[in-house]
């Protein structure tokens, strides 16, 4: 029986926000996003736990045992899911919603976590009228679930291997830790890419996808409280330049990312470069945030991204030559 005494009107009030965040006047509610959300919701509760990956596996189970199933085996269709920066963008939003819904919910989070899974069951039980079976909701639910997780740990963990290895090992300073986390975010980003796709530019003339990865960035560095000011792309050079990647940075950290990647299972270059992404805005906002900041943020800001963006030129370089 799930203990749900208290507040009696929280389930409704979860229901709408959830639902609301969702939707789009004229449009109906996403119910992809609406997926990503609940999601995000479910990650920032088990982080309440003492251990939240264990957590986060007992919770798969009491849900699909409410939901009299499993999820849905087999391979995903590609284009199932949203990519990782999507992914990203949604369940932290749902992150942060239930970072509002927990102020009436502190004496109690198995209360609150017993009531998210009561809300799942009903939501993906009445998407069965419309066709979406519920061992198919509970498979993207889980899937968007361990990814947001992934990311959130994987996260800390390049932080911490970096302060740990390098920082205290090497005397790097935090300049470094940025840029070398910056760089390898955009060296994964690049190397998922065809010589034909990988786009060579100049100044703030990003292409779409690097842009994905600076946004997952710029957005973890905000959310750990870096200021909101000007667009992160004033300041890059206009005109061309030689190619100035941080190699050296890059020789000595991508070699932990890829040994943690391989730890955690995570094979997808996207997903690695959100990650080191993540990574790098927490280091951005460790340096330039709070009220006496070791870097000013017009400083520390270009020099993330363009370790970034300069390491994802290196790497088209790289491509152009080979498919020569």
């Amino acid at each position: 029986m799930f203990a749900l005494t208290n507040k009696p009107d929280m389930a409704a009030r979860l229901y709408q926000g959830l639902i609301a965040l969702a939707s789009e006047e004229g449009k109906g509610t996403d119910a992809m996003r609406l997926i990503q959300h609940i999601a995000g919701v479910l990650v920032e509760t088990y982080f309440v736990f003492e251990n939240p990956d264990e957590t986060m596996l007992a919770s798969f189970d009491k849900l699909s045992g409410l939901m009299g199933c499993v999820p849905a085996q087999g391979d995903l269709a590609t284009n199932a899911l949203p990519p990782p920066h999507i992914i990203d963008m949604e369940t932290e939003r749902g992150r942060a919603a239930a970072r509002i819904f927990f102020e009436d919910w502190l004496d109690c989070e198995y209360e609150f976590h017993d009531l998210m899974l009561v809300i799942i069951h009903n939501i993906f039980v009445s998407w069965e009228d419309e066709g979406l079976h519920r061992a198919e909701s509970l498979r993207l639910l889980v899937e968007c679930t361990t990814r947001c997780m992934g990311f959130e740990i994987a996260a800390q963990e390049l932080c911490d291997v970096v302060i740990d290895k390098k920082v205290a090992g090497e005397q790097w300073s935090l300049n470094e830790c940025i840029a070398s986390l910056s760089a390898v975010a955009g060296r994964r980003m690049a190397m998922l890419l065809s010589a034909d796709c990988c786009q060579m530019f100049s100044g703030a003339d990003v292409p779409d996808d690097l842009d994905q990865v600076i946004y997952v960035m710029s957005q973890e560095a905000v959310r750990l409280g870096l200021p909101v000011s000007s667009e992160w792309r004033f300041g890059l050079p206009a005109n061309d330049r030689p190619i100035n990647a941080p190699v050296e940075l890059v020789i000595g950290i991508e070699p932990y990312c890829k040994s943690f990647f391989r730890a955690i299972q995570m094979d997808d270059k996207h997903e690695q470069a959100v990650c080191c992404a993540k990574a790098a805005g927490r280091m951005v906002a460790v340096a330039a945030g709070g009220e006496d900041p070791e870097m000013e943020p017009a400083l520390a800001k270009p020099l993330a991204l363009s370790a970034m963006t300069e390491s994802y030129k290196s790497v088209c370089v790289q491509h152009v030559l080979m498919a020569r």
